[in-house]
């Protein structure tokens, strides 16, 4: 081996062991796990990322999504780091009101610390955008509030898969739309989690989100399912309709689409 490919083998070893920076994180888990790029960047061609202005509308609510961008008066750069954390993982804004659906705040109140720093660091990176969004309205009571005060949320290692993968499961809040819905309405993570029948409408038409328990899924590969998860197409061809975020899921690795799977296959059947 030549000096030169030494080099080369040295410098991608290098890169490859180099430690990924919070920003860095907080890029791929607003942009792919989290997907928050789907709700907060307008549908519109050419739209502002994370800019907010997306219309959300059910019988429940008719809700816009919130301009993200660091901007002090129509965004959320006068909030200090403890309010965004807050308001995303508690669904808490500054001054106390409760932020309602479809924000899945109860998706996130696992998120641990250092990954809810890394979503802060990118939010601060992103260029300010004057856009005010409208207010949403509510048709349904917002609840008081979605748990007890957050303390000390540790990071989840991936030493333990079964951990690990409800944790990515969490993050891509899979059961924000693929949990049954109860009488009000309301995600019922207790009886109905993956059992899907939910209804949503939009310039598409109605889309129903299906079983994803192993009743439901079943039959797929994992292979399938990690082809599904990036591309939106099935086994036989047809494509999944919005809203399911395959454009964020797309960018997700490996090793996280297979957390996912893993968590799916888990599931008690429904």
């Amino acid at each position: 081996m030549t000096r030169t490919e030494i080099a080369i083998v040295f410098a991608l070893a290098s890169l490859s062991a180099r430690a990924e920076t919070p920003l860095e994180r907080g890029a791929y888990l607003v942009r792919h796990v989290v997907a928050c790029v789907a709700c907060h960047t307008n549908a519109a061609p050419g739209s502002p990322e994370m800019a907010g202005g997306r219309k959300f509308s059910t019988i429940a609510f008719n809700a816009y999504a919130a301009n993200l961008t660091p901007d002090p008066e129509t965004g959320v750069g006068a909030w200090t780091d403890e309010q965004l954390i807050a308001g995303f993982r508690e669904g808490k804004r500054p001054r106390g009101s409760i932020i309602g659906p479809p924000m899945p705040v109860a998706m996130y109140r696992g998120l641990s610390d250092d990954d809810a720093k890394a979503i802060v660091a990118f939010l601060r990176s992103l260029p300010p955008v004057v856009n005010k969004t409208p207010r949403s309205s509510y048709r349904i009571p917002l609840p008081a509030n979605y748990g007890p005060p957050l303390g000390v949320v540790p990071a989840v290692s991936d030493a333990d898969p079964a951990a690990y993968s409800a944790y990515v499961a969490g993050l891509a809040h899979c059961m924000a739309c693929h949990a049954r819905r109860g009488e009000d309405g309301s995600p019922d993570y207790v009886n109905g989690l993956g059992a899907g029948g939910a209804e949503f409408r939009g310039g598409w038409g109605v889309s129903v989100a299906p079983n994803i328990t192993p009743s439901g899924i079943g039959h797929y590969t994992d292979d399938e399912l990690r082809k599904l998860l990036r591309t939106g197409e099935r086994p036989d061809g047809s494509k999944l309709n919005p809203p399911m975020p395959v454009s964020s899921y797309a960018g997700m690795t490996d090793k996280d689409l297979s957390a996912i799977i893993g968590y799916l296959r888990a599931l008690p059947k429904k």
